[in-house]
């Protein structure tokens, strides 16, 4: 089929929207919400496809778990397809496709070979980047998949980071290198009309500790220079998106809030000093220096008054069913009925994302 670039505005998305969906509060609360799939089909009976359907959720992620190992391409190429067609508006499907270890879409299953971005980093040839970024994007484009939640812009600045370095996830201690980089990426990936989200803001390079399993506190270890990547992508004028670290920096925030939840770093730091504009996306609230220090209810609060305009909910473990779309809608909807979020604050982040999603195209 013929790529249709889908425009998209407030009044028509509000126009094709299903009679369930008549609060147009309860559709932009929908848009801001990003879940995880459970399997490598999608059941129309599924929790994940009636969220879709019911305007729940309006960004899907997959993982491995979403790969069948029978018909890898054409089963998630379906799935993507599926889901689209159940959305009133057009889904962000994102991955973590960064090449290496964080690579979902292995060469097991028959997708191309992907290196690390430390490898091409140390190759130091841009247009090496440019090649295994846009074989990246190609099998992206393919599959239905419309960002990318890369390029990792953190610097390598503790080799012996338990997240960043060790698996090699960085291009480079350098941050102009990384810069240079990251940009070859983004820019291969918009040649195939896939997006990009760079992270983690506001630095993740520099940590002792892994925010998966617990707190990460890099107040006595990052440096400044760790937004540099982050200044010139924003500069350029290329940048999609920004997905938010979990860590703590009391120097950027002397609550000792980590970052997805602290105004001082998103909308003071990110928005404010640095001034992007765009949609910025948590981390997984699943991971535990959130989920095992904040109630859904205070994270969701925090998050979203922080300036997070997606909060990211990955249900890639079987404890974390519980967060599922209907649970954290219906929260963030208290939350606003409460007053502890401003219906103004909720446009804001509406309008941004339906800004970036002007942008998607469907095969």
């Amino acid at each position: 089929m013929k790529n249709i670039l889908l425009v998209i505005s407030l009044f028509v998305c509000i126009q094709h929207v299903s009679k369930a969906q008549s609060d147009s509060l309860d559709i932009k609360i929908g848009q801001m919400i990003l879940i995880g799939v459970t399997g490598s089909s999608i059941d129309l009976s599924s929790d994940e496809y009636q969220a879709v359907k019911a305007g729940k959720a309006g960004n899907i992620i997959y993982f491995e778990k979403n790969i069948s190992s029978e018909t890898p391409y054409e089963s998630m190429k379906k799935m993507s397809a599926i889901l689209q067609e159940a959305a009133a508006i057009p889904l962000l499907i994102g991955i973590d496709q960064e090449g290496g270890r964080v690579n979902r879409l292995k060469s097991k299953y028959g997708f191309p070979e992907s290196v690390t971005h430390k490898e091409l980093g140390r190759a130091g040839s841009i247009n090496n980047t440019k090649y295994y970024a846009d074989k990246t994007a190609k099998t992206l484009s393919e599959l239905g998949i419309n960002i990318n939640f890369a390029p990792v812009v953190d610097l390598e600045s503790n080799p012996i980071n338990p997240i960043i370095a060790k698996y090699g996830r960085a291009f480079s201690p350098d941050p102009d290198s990384v810069y240079i980089h990251a940009m070859a990426f983004i820019k291969a990936h918009h040649a195939r009309n896939v997006l990009t989200s760079v992270k983690h803001f506001p630095g993740h390079g520099s940590s002792r500790t892994d925010t998966h399993l617990g707190i990460a506190d890099v107040t006595n270890y990052w440096t400044e220079e760790e937004l540099y990547p982050y200044k010139m992508l924003i500069k350029s004028g290329d940048i999609d998106a920004v997905m938010s670290a979990h860590i703590v920096n009391k120097n950027l925030d002397p609550e000792g809030l980590p970052g997805t939840l602290s105004d001082k770093m998103i909308n003071g730091l990110l928005r404010g000093k640095l001034s992007f504009k765009g949609v910025v996306f948590s981390d997984d609230m699943h991971m535990k220096a959130i989920s095992q220090h904040y109630g859904l209810k205070e994270s969701l609060r925090l998050s979203i008054n922080a300036g997070i305009d997606i909060v990211c909910f990955s249900h890639n473990l079987p404890d974390e069913r519980e967060s599922n779309a209907e649970k954290v809608h219906r929260t963030i909807r208290e939350l606003v009925n409460e007053g502890a979020i401003t219906e103004s604050r909720i446009d804001e982040s509406y309008r941004r994302i339906m800004h970036l999603k002007k942008r998607i195209i469907i095969q």
